[in-house]
């Protein structure tokens, strides 16, 4: 149940990083950079991961360079020491 859940949360952020992306380039309101971050500390950083690479979203903002990896780690930390 876990990791479906897991996997949902990486799903959803992935979105939220596509959808800022598309109401970047349209000029549109967008989602905080606090919101993009908190999901992705939450659960959703492979997602947040595969859509920088995939979108070339935030890809430049060193909050998002240096987080989400550290993010990435921190979970893979947590699932070795729940497992």
């Amino acid at each position: 149940m876990k990791s479906v859940i897991f996997f949902i949360f990486n799903i959803l952020t992935f979105s939220l990083y596509g959808i800022d992306k598309r109401k970047a380039i349209k000029g549109q309101w967008r989602i905080s950079e606090r919101m993009l971050l908190a999901f992705a500390l939450l659960g959703g950083s492979i997602g947040a991961i595969l859509a920088m690479m995939i979108f070339h979203h935030k890809t430049k903002h060193w909050k998002f360079i240096l987080l989400i990896p550290l993010f990435l780690m921190i979970h893979i930390f947590l699932f070795f020491m729940f497992l």
